[in-house]
């Protein structure tokens, strides 16, 4: 029989297949081949005895969080308590990107803010969304529901950042445990402590553990600045001009003359270096 795995606790594969819950183990054999079922995963199952048989061939995988299959990704991204981290913003783009995976910004916390700093974070949106990147705010939840039909979807973001509260507002019914800040901290207390996918609508959604950090693994450094949208189709001097510490640059120009984001650089540059 063939489902897809929707939580994964210790050694427990929760399977779901028309309609009908199992929990199952997995054989030994993906230990031998070194394979890892991920929630997402469609399997092969033996539902007599509540054993994976077999994991289908993925389309896309993430290490964090672990999961497989997805089409979106809601990166959800506090402004403030945890404040705003554009280098963790744009890592988890290019992780999204890196696996075809469509990265969806949505912004929480924004009534937390100054007059002064709602005006940044405005034009930070604005830029965004002018390189193709789709963004939202957690009040606009129209505007959500329409970004995440009939998909599959990976809740992903820092600790704290507000993704279970996300999930609670588009489905009262999941009552999802959410926590207050650290104030010690500066950074969210862990709530979630699993990956996983529950049926909303016509969609998919899981919610995932938060982080403080990330690793962007297996990506060569000549192909991050495919990842930055607002790069490509940029002829620079040098065909291969890494925008780096290339003289006439075109990049770094249009940095320079703010058509580029500056913390866009910088991360890409951050990143580079990690690589």
């Amino acid at each position: 029989m063939q489902g897809r795995i929707i939580k994964i606790i210790s050694n427990l594969y929760t399977v779901k297949s028309n309609n009908n819950i199992y929990n199952c183990h997995a054989r030994g054999k993906f230990r031998n081949d070194s394979l890892t079922p991920l929630v997402g995963d469609l399997v092969n199952f033996d539902e007599k005895n509540n054993y994976i048989l077999e994991i289908l061939p993925r389309k896309n995988s993430l290490d964090r969080p672990m999961i497989s299959n997805v089409d979106s990704a809601l990166i959800i991204t506090s402004v403030k308590k945890p404040d705003l981290s554009l280098n963790l913003l744009d890592k988890e783009i290019v992780l999204c990107l890196q696996n075809n995976i469509e990265p969806i910004i949505i912004f929480t916390k924004l009534d937390l803010l100054k007059k002064n700093e709602i005006k940044d974070i405005k034009s930070i949106i604005k830029y965004y969304k002018k390189i193709g990147i789709k963004v939202s705010t957690n009040k606009n939840m129209l505007a959500i529901n329409k970004l995440i039909k009939n998909k599959t979807l990976v809740l992903t973001g820092q600790t704290g950042a507000g993704k279970s509260s996300l999930l609670n507002k588009l489905d009262k019914n999941l009552n999802l445990e959410t926590n207050e800040i650290s104030e010690a901290l500066g950074r969210g207390k862990h709530t979630t402590r699993h990956v996983e996918l529950f049926n909303y609508k016509s969609s998919l959604i899981a919610d995932t553990p938060g982080f403080s950090s990330l690793e962007i693994k297996g990506l060569e450094k000549e192909k991050l600045k495919d990842l930055f949208l607002e790069f490509n189709g940029v002829t620079c001097k040098y065909k291969d001009c890494s925008h780096t510490n290339e003289s006439e640059c075109i990049v770094k120009k249009l940095v320079e003359d703010g058509k580029i984001l500056k913390s866009r650089y910088e991360n890409y540059i951050r990143i580079m270096r990690e690589l």
